[in-house]
C-alpha cells in the first residue's frame, strides 16, 4: 500500500490527462485566490506603505544588515515558525506545515512523472505522500481537538466555527479522505470523489479563507525585523518582546492584573492556550 502510486490507480479509470489539468486548476485557483484576496483587503498596498514609511524614518541598513536579517527571517520566522510562544502550538504548526509541503510536491510528483500507462514510480514517492499526510493529520487534528477547540478560557462552544476555520477545516478533510480513498484502493469509487470535492472547497476558498497569509506572512515577518534594526519598531517597544524572560514576566501581570470575572459574574477560566 505504502509503495503504490494511488493516483496512476484512479487514473486509469479516467479520461486522460484529467489528474493533471485538475491540479493545474488547483494551482490556478491558488494563485488567483491569493491575488484576489490581497488586493480585496487591501494587504500588499498597507504593507508597501507601512514599510516605506518605517525606512523614510528610522536609520539606513547596510547591506550586511539586511542579508542577516533576511537569514534570520528565513530561519527562525518561516523554516522555525518564531512566531509562535506556545510551544504545542509552533509544534503542531510545523507538522502541519512540512507536511502539507510534502503532500503536495509528491502529489504533483506522482501526478505529472508518473501517470497511468507509465514507468511505476519509485517506492520512495508514494512513500513521501503518506508520510506527508500523515504529518498533516497530525499537526491538524492535535490541532482541532487540543488546541483550538480548547475554548474553556473563552466561553465558546466547541461546535463554533468562523471563517477562519475554512483552511484548517477543508484540509483536514481533504487529506483524511485521500487517506481512506488511498488505503482502500477504491480506485474512482465515491471517496475518491469526495476528496476531490474537498480538494475543491480547500484550494477554491483561497478568497475566504487563511491560506493567502502564508504567502505574505514571511514578507511581513522581514519588515518587522527591519523595523526593530531601524529603530522605528512601528512605533512599539521592542524590550518586552525581545527578552523572552522579560516577555513571560510582562505576560503574568497583565493576567494577573486582569478582573477574573470579566464583568461577566463568573470566575474567569485562565488562559491555557496562549
Amino acid at each position: 500500500m505504502l509503495s503504490v502510486n494511488p493516483f496512476a490507480v484512479a487514473g486509469a479509470a479516467l479520461p486522460a490527462g484529467f489528474l493533471q489539468w485538475f491540479l493545474i486548476i488547483m494551482i490556478l485557483a491558488v494563485v488567483v485566490g491569493t491575488l484576489f484576496d490581497v488586493v480585496h483587503k487591501g494587504s500588499a498596498r498597507y504593507f508597501f506603505a507601512n514599510m516605506r514609511k518605517s525606512r523614510s524614518k528610522g536609520r539606513a541598513l547596510g547591506s550586511g544588515e539586511m542579508v542577516s536579517i533576511a537569514v534570520q527571517t528565513a530561519v527562525v520566522d518561516v523554516l522555525a515558525s518564531g512566531e509562535f510562544c506556545n510551544q504545542k502550538r509552533r509544534v503542531a504548526h510545523l507538522l502541519g506545515m512540512y507536511g502539507f509541503i510534502l503532500y503536495v510536491v509528491a502529489t504533483a510528483v506522482l501526478v505529472f512523472c508518473y501517470p497511468a500507462g507509465a514507468a511505476p514510480a519509485p517506492a520512495i514517492w508514494p512513500a513521501l505522500w503518506w508520510l506527508g499526510a500523515l504529518l498533516v493529520l497530525v499537526g491538524g487534528y492535535w490541532f482541532w481537538f487540543f488546541i483550538r477547540v480548547d475554548v474553556a478560557a473563552e466561553g465558546h462552544s466547541p461546535l463554533r466555527l468562523v471563517k477562519a476555520d475554512l483552511f484548517v477545516l477543508s484540509l483536514l478533510v481533504s487529506v483524511t479522505l485521500a487517506v481512506l480513498w488511498a488505503a482502500t484502493g477504491a480506485g474512482t469509487g465515491l471517496l475518491f470523489w469526495l476528496y476531490i470535492i474537498a480538494t475543491i472547497v480547500l484550494f477554491g476558498g483561497v478568497p475566504w479563507s487563511k491560506f493567502a497569509h502564508m504567502f505574505f506572512k514571511p514578507a511581513a515577518a522581514f519588515d518587522k525585523r527591519v523595523a526593530r534594526a531601524n529603530g522605528t519598531a512601528e512605533n512599539l517597544p521592542t524590550q518586552t518582546r525581545d527578552d523572552p524572560a522579560q516577555r513571560e514576566r510582562h505576560s503574568m501581570e497583565l493576567l494577573r492584573d486582569a478582573p477574573m470575572d470579566m464583568g461577566l459574574g463568573i470566575k474567569r477560566d485562565a488562559p491555557r492556550h496562549y
